[in-house]
């Protein structure tokens, strides 16, 4: 078993630094699926959690994907054990809405939520890497939905911590392949899914034709739109506190960066999905604000509709806020 290397050092001091934002005494758990990324993430944290008098234990998701998939998830959690880290393998339907990897991530964040409840976990450990921020900044610039689709992920989020999100996924395969156990999952190499083909053929040929660098760059430009993106929030939320009334004079005065953020801020509040709105939802209601020539309300998912009354923007079930 690995004892020493630059790799192991590098994702040690990352997992280092982030443990000690939490309290000695917290349980947390590490998403394992036996994959490279996770493998070498719970090694390190197996060496560092105990040093913090911090609970570690693991959870590995059996989707039912593959025929063998049963009997990889207990070698993952074989393998854990001997690293003294306590494993329990939960299994998951997966559905169809979305495609099968959208099916599959929300089977998977269902299950990994309520573990940690049950548990009374503080935190859940993810093994994501800066390779897979370049992705998802790329799969984000490819939908078109704007700045936040292409911020990547947080290495923070809720529940959720990814103190390898600034480590190259060679680093970590690095440090998993001295460990002996590896499981390549068939679905990474699939090029039906766009990921896929993401990380196979674009990143490798962008990297060759742009002279290397690529995944760094891309994952730097999360970093700083994350940054962007906070402090614009920051501003929409302590507008959308001074005015929840929707007052059509002092939201209009906003730029449309803070408008649209006011606007779904409202609109989140008031229950609906947040991932159901899209751009032309927000568009469409900062039309209201700033082109307004008597158009009337806008449809919205959920039943809802949008529509400018008495120098306000009432939200209303569809039909209901006519001016």
């Amino acid at each position: 078993m690995v004892t020493h290397s630059e790799e192991l050092l590098e994702l040690r001091t990352a997992v280092r630094a982030d443990l000690a934002l939490l309290a000695a005494g917290d349980r947390i758990v590490i998403a394992c699926s036996g994959g490279a990324d996770s493998i070498a993430l719970a090694y390190a944290l197996s060496l560092e959690a105990p040093k913090m008098a911090l609970a570690l234990s693991a959870i590995t998701i059996d989707h039912g994907l593959q025929e063998n998939s049963a009997e990889v998830a207990s070698a993952c959690a074989t393998f854990l054990s001997t690293l003294n880290i306590p494993t329990e393998i939960i299994n998951v339907v997966v559905g169809t809405q979305g495609g099968l990897e959208a099916a599959a991530r929300d089977a998977r964040y269902g299950a990994l939520a309520a573990h940690a409840k049950s548990v009374g976990a503080v935190a859940v450990y993810l093994a994501h890497s800066l390779d897979d921020q370049a992705e998802s900044v790329l799969l984000g610039l490819a939908r078109g939905s704007g700045p936040r689709s292409i911020a990547g992920m947080s290495g923070v989020s809720g529940i959720y911590r990814r103190p390898a999100l600034g480590i190259r996924r060679t680093c970590l395969r690095s440090v998993a392949e001295s460990l002996g156990h590896i499981f390549d999952d068939p679905m990474n190499v699939d090029t039906h899914f766009l990921r896929v083909k993401i990380r196979t053929q674009l990143i490798p040929a962008l990297d060759e034709a742009l002279g290397g660098g690529v995944p760094q760059a891309l994952a730097r430009t999360a970093l700083l739109i994350q940054d962007d993106l906070a402090a614009l929030d920051a501003l929409a939320g302590e507008h959308f506190a001074q005015n929840p009334d929707l007052e059509v004079a002092r939201l209009s005065a906003q730029p449309k960066a803070v408008r649209t953020r006011v606007l779904r801020l409202a609109l989140l509040g008031a229950g609906l999905d947040g991932g159901l709105l899209t751009y032309e939802h927000l568009d469409r209601g900062d039309q209201l604000l700033v082109d307004w020539h008597g158009q009337g309300e806008i449809s919205l998912p959920g039943g809802l509709s949008l529509a400018r009354k008495s120098g306000r923007l009432i939200l209303s079930p569809l039909g209901v806020g006519k001016p």
